[in-house]
């Protein structure tokens, strides 16, 4: 994995988590359900780049 990638796949991931977090001391439902939507979409990019990092371990 890409370390750029990574890191931006992680700051989603953060940036999912405090959003969720303030719709709970909100009561918002629409900001938790957009932090978790967040949080889905770091999970998919993990998972795409360790998708890329076995295809190139096993292309070497």
């Amino acid at each position: 994995m890409s370390l750029e990638e990574k890191a931006k796949a992680t700051a989603k991931n953060i940036e999912g988590k405090a959003q969720e977090a303030l719709g709970n001391v909100t009561g918002d439902p629409q900001d938790k359900a957009e932090g978790k939507a967040k949080q889905a979409e770091s999970e998919v990019r993990h998972a795409v780049e360790d998708v890329k990092d076995n295809v190139r371990k096993k292309l070497d």
